[in-house]
């Protein structure tokens, strides 16, 4: 059961109407209850009819009623067993497969309930509702097998054995919560005939420096009464407190209002009503407010059919003056939002956005928290399931933000509580980012070290190390701090005397994870004489333009030549040695014009030509032996060789050039 019980559900549909005409006094008795909402009475007297049945398929039909009613009040697991009870006893309808999957994906065992959605569709193949369902458990698994950041745990010190659900900040530091809460000491001596249980009160309860919480204090008479409390908002100022209260009297069903109390130091003025509901109808149930950001409208839900209702209980919204009371006529939040089941408890965090309760979308199992963003005035859209681990295979619902923070509590069933519905807490952890890695001389492979890594940050940050024996470096932890932060780029430059520069770049940008980025940086020797490998320029046969893909071939020597401003080089081009007749000076001619146009396109780059002394070496100096390619089996194997002889690198003549001033 989650809260069912502060809007008497209407999950499950009256399906009584196609029943036997004979029924016992008991079963009528049941019947009137469950469809009272009073669901816990209807599970006992569906259960002491049962015993006195007769006849076979009437006592089927028993046995699935208590199914339904256990359904009723969110106790999946003795919901399924009832189900299962009923296909035992010839029960004729197979809804009941149907009704087991739910109860099973609401229990988390997603396979089990695909294996009942499957026997539902043996039994009923035109029903698209098996389909969807599986697809829901599919999804739910993949949300449950990859979470998001966020962290959940039962706030221990406020929950009981009973209900304790909805906490609401009642302080401007958010120190103190009001909360709802069924516990032994509950205003009223009488039973909640929909759960079996007190009725429920508001509570409050304060935490220490150290974030231990006081023991829960009941609010005084004026708030509560014999009948359920609970659902609690306050203002910005924290001076208004609104709440849900439903009303008790024995056998008779009530709906809900919203009322609202002053609050005066550490007590609260008589609340009064919200006038919102309609003349003479005292069954609609209204409830769970939550107030826009501004403060000049309150969102809540109500199962009243005013124009726009889509089914079940739907969020509303209604403008309020300045004194915080309604004004106008509520207006439905519209399909955006709402859905032929049950949207409840909205909350509006501070930018905008409004979280709410679904049982009308995919979810992982019971009801479902989603988050909507803000589209326009007083309207919000793009619904997304805030899934795993704030979400669960069970009932969750009641979230509330701690301010912008990104923590705050919500309810749950779920295992792990300490009774039915449990408060949690949640926060999001900051994502972990560390940058490290190792320098290595790129002529031998050793690791170097003494090489100096420099880092600036567009955040502003810039901080530098110098590699250890081994050639490492590591940038973690920064006192209580970290060096790499979320939302940043880091230009990393590395650097040491009688070697190449290296530049690199690394960025949290995007990144929804923890990451650790581990580099490895071959620092080029800087000697006269030296020889750089580019990777392939490529040319069409016989030709010496460029083609685009050559472009960023060159890049490396753009960047190597742009982070050694001192550095003047001898840019060659080689040929492999099959002759060309295109040319009068063969294939030197050729090279010499490859390396002119690696020249000419590294000049409109912004490179001074003084510094390229473009040299064709023409198919001097091969990589691999034309004896060596003879040997080779296949064509593709020679091809390839004679790739690897046309290339184009640069070697290092001196470290001469003087950078002119800008």
């Amino acid at each position: 059961m989650t809260t069912r019980k502060l809007l008497a559900s209407l999950f499950v549909s009256l399906v009584f109407a196609s029943t036997a005409a004979a029924q016992t006094k008991l079963a009528e008795e049941a019947d009137d209850a469950f469809k009272k909402g009073f669901y816990f009475n209807a599970i006992e007297l569906y259960k002491k009819a049962y015993t006195v049945e007769k006849k076979a398929s009437t006592k089927a039909e028993l046995i699935f009623k208590v199914g339904e009613a256990y359904r009723a009040i969110g106790d999946p697991q003795q919901a399924a067993v009832w189900y299962e009870k009923a296909n035992k006893a010839q029960y004729t309808d197979p809804i009941t497969y149907l009704y087991i999957g739910d109860m099973l994906k609401q229990d988390g065992k997603y396979a089990e309930a695909i294996a009942s959605y499957n026997r539902f569709k043996d039994k009923k193949a035109n029903d698209v509702r098996a389909d969807a369902s599986i697809a829901e458990c599919q999804q739910a698994q993949e949300w449950k097998d990859s979470p998001t950041r966020y962290s959940v745990d039962p706030e221990v010190l406020l929950n009981t054995q009973q209900y304790d659900f909805t906490p609401a900040f009642a302080d401007k530091k958010n120190e103190m919560v009001v909360y709802t809460s069924t516990r032994p000491g509950s205003t009223g001596t009488e039973t909640d005939q929909i759960i079996g249980e007190s009725f429920s009160d508001l509570f409050t309860s304060s935490r220490d420096r150290l974030g231990k919480w006081s023991e829960p204090v009941k609010l005084p008479i004026s708030i509560n009464t014999a009948g359920n409390e609970g659902a609690p908002i306050f203002n910005e100022k924290r001076n208004l407190m609104y709440f849900t209260r439903c009303p008790m009297e024995k056998k008779k069903v009530y709906g809900c209002d919203i009322w609202v109390a002053k609050k005066v130091g550490n007590n609260y003025a008589e609340p009064v009503i919200l006038a919102l509901r309609p003349d003479k109808n005292d069954t609609i149930t209204i409830g769970h407010p939550a107030l826009t950001v501004n403060e000049d409208a309150m969102i809540f839900a109500s199962d009243m059919k005013w124009p726009g209702h889509k089914g079940g209980k739907d969020l509303y919204i209604v403008k309020l003056d300045k004194d915080g009371m309604p004004t106008g006529a509520p207006t439905n939040l519209g399909a955006d939002i709402n859905t032929a089941k049950d949207e409840m408890f909205p909350f509006v965090r501070q930018d905008g956005a409004l979280y709410f309760s679904s049982t009308g979308r995919p979810s992982m199992g019971g009801m479902d928290i989603y988050r909507a963003e803000k589209s326009g005035e007083n309207t919000w859209s793009a619904v997304d399931n805030m899934r795993s681990p704030i979400n669960s295979s069970s009932d969750d619902f009641g979230i509330a933000f701690e301010g912008e923070e990104e923590r705050g509590f919500f309810t749950s069933n779920r295992a792990g509580g300490k009774g039915q519905d449990d408060i949690w807490r949640f926060y999001l952890p900051d994502m972990i980012f560390a940058l490290q890695g190792t320098a290595f001389d790129k002529a031998n492979g050793q690791p170097l070290p003494g090489v100096k890594i420099s880092v600036v940050g567009t955040n502003g940050s810039n901080f530098d190390a110098i590699t250890d024996d081994n050639g490492g470096f590591s940038f973690v932890e920064n006192g209580k701090d970290r060096y790499i932060k979320e939302n940043t780029t880091y230009s990393v430059l590395v650097e040491k005397e009688g070697y190449l520069v290296v530049k690199d770049q690394a960025t949290t940008v995007g990144l929804e994870e923890s990451t650790t980025f581990v580099k490895e940086y071959f620092l080029q020797p800087a000697i006269v004489g030296g020889v750089v490998d580019l990777p392939s320029v490529l040319y069409e046969v016989d030709e010496f333009a460029l083609v685009p893909a050559s472009l960023d071939s060159l890049e490396l020597a753009y960047r190597t030549l742009i982070d050694n401003p001192t550095m003047i080089v001898e840019l060659r081009s080689h040929t492999d040695s099959r002759p060309t007749r295109r040319y009068k000076g063969g294939n030197m001619e050729l090279s010499q014009k490859r390396a002119q146009s690696c020249v000419n396109y590294l000049v409109t780059k912004g490179i001074d030509p003084v510094r390229m002394v473009p040299v064709g070496r023409g198919p001097e100096e091969p990589r691999i032996s034309d004896e060596a390619i003879k040997k080779m089996a296949t064509k593709e194997e020679k091809e390839a060789a004679h790739q690897k002889n046309r290339r184009t690198d640069f070697k290092v003549l001196s470290y001469d050039y003087v950078p002119q001033a800008n």
